[in-house]
């Protein structure tokens, strides 16, 4: 596993923080993170959720021929998958040496520690014997995956159910679950792990430690216990010397722990054994209904369908009379606008600054009317003047006649600063006299 390094800040942080008996997520030293066990629709499918630690376990089962050094017991298979989907750190089909590790610990704790009892699992001696195969899946990395996996394996175990088969001679039946109920398999005793992180060669301990404490620590303590007390297997791995204080302390620490989670398991098995036979809904759908992204959390409330008539009088004699309705839209200014039957719409009226932009496009308007008039009356009369005084000059061509106007004097009175707009407007009438002009001539 290539898991991201943490900083030497980050890890100082840690380490001041347990030095100073606290922890990341708010527990105590000796605290063990919530336990969630929820079960599939079908016998030997749970998920085992350890704080954010999340593992899927599946169980099967065949029948195929027994070992020759052991042709009267059943054959069991454990196998354990890191995914990338857990934590990107994961590669996907290769064998590393956490996932050998991890592999050989669930072996030591379901298969040596004999909580399955093999021979019933014999069918024909020698000849047909039930292989049990128990696949555990890595969903969320959060730390501790070992104790998280081995509580989903002994419950998968637990729950699961194998086809009840009967023998008569050499021909061997397998039963479907319609025809008869699965039988259920011999276990023993119920073997969980429970991990200690020490810190400063053994200094400090933390019980269950997360993910980040996991990169910190100088080495861990996995104790396999069942309730009876019964120390199942233990290893230790890291650069530390333990006395024997210190497993003493974690083995007490580890009866407690293992005492409250196999009640759990046991409450849990029992709760979906009566849902199934009372025939209500189970299954992941159901277990984990919160934790979809559509789900809807208010619970549904009980509405009184009687008496509506009357309810709906009161309202209607309690409320408000209706505001004046308009029979025509009304518009205020230009530029508003009125929606509905009479709604006016709050857009409608102008604001200040558009106010006041268009009273000066009005006054633009005006004093461009007013100069028009000017220079109208000025070119009129200047053409009288032309025309009693001025001689106009003909060409000889046979073509067209031509004008030679002489250029107009400029009004006395003009403004000194004019905008483009009034430009405009006098260019435009000075081209129409002028085409009048040549169409009189």
């Amino acid at each position: 596993m290539k898991a991201t390094p943490l900083s030497n800040c980050e890890r100082r942080f840690i380490l001041r923080a347990v030095e100073e008996r606290k922890r990341l997520d708010g527990r105590q030293c000796y605290d063990y993170r919530n336990v969630r066990i929820s079960f599939g629709a079908d016998y030997g499918c749970c998920i085992v959720e350890l704080g954010k630690t999340r593992v899927l376990a599946q169980v099967s089962c065949e029948l195929v021929p027994p070992k020759p050094n052991r042709p009267t017991e059943g054959i069991l298979f454990f196998n354990l998958e890191l995914s990338p989907m857990a934590a990107p750190g994961f590669e996907p089909g290769r064998q590393t040496d956490l996932l050998v590790k991890l592999n050989r610990l669930i072996e030591r704790c379901l298969r040596n520690s004999k909580c399955i009892d093999t021979e019933s699992l014999c069918v024909v001696a020698g000849e047909k014997v039930w292989q049990i195969r128990l696949d555990l899946h890595l969903l969320n990395h959060d730390g501790n995956i070992i104790d998280a996996a081995s509580i989903a394996g002994i419950v998968a175990l637990c729950h699961f159910r194998r086809p009840d088969v009967s023998v008569q001679g050499e021909e061997v039946t397998v039963y479907t679950p319609e025809e008869r109920d699965p039988v259920p398999l011999s276990i023993h005793h119920m073997p969980i792990c429970v991990s200690f992180a020490f810190f400063q060669q053994g200094t400090y301990l933390l019980v269950d430690p997360s993910e980040r404490e996991e990169r910190v620590m100088d080495g861990v303590l996995v104790i396999a216990m069942n309730k009876h007390r019964e120390i199942c297997t233990m290893q230790s791995s890291g650069g530390i010397m333990l006395i024997k204080d210190q497993v003493l302390r974690c083995s007490k620490i580890t009866a407690v722990k293992v005492a409250e989670i196999t009640e759990l398991i046991q409450k849990a098995l029992e709760n979906d054994q009566k849902v199934r036979k009372e025939g209500g809904k189970f299954g992941f759908a159901e277990s984990i209904p919160n934790q979809k992204i559509t789900a809807f959390k208010m619970e549904s409330t009980a509405v009184d369908t009687n008496n509506v008539e009357e309810q709906a009088e009161e309202i209607i004699t309690k409320a408000d009379p209706p505001s004046e309705v308009f029979a025509k839209p009304i518009l205020h200014t230009p530029g508003t606008a009125q929606i509905g039957e009479g709604i006016e719409n709050s857009w409608g009226d102008l604001e200040e600054s558009d106010r006041e932009e268009a009273a000066e496009e009005e006054d633009e308007i005006e004093a461009t009317a007013l100069e028009c008039q000017k220079m109208e009356t000025e070119d009129t009369s200047t053409m009288k003047e032309t025309k009693k005084d001025e001689p106009i000059v003909l060409s000889d061509s046979e073509e067209e006649e031509v004008v030679i106007l002489e250029p107009q004097e400029l009004p006395k009175k003009t403004r000194a600063q004019t905008n483009s707009k009034q430009e405009n407007t006098s260019k435009k009438a000075f081209n129409k006299r002028r085409k009048k002009k040549r169409a009189a001539h």
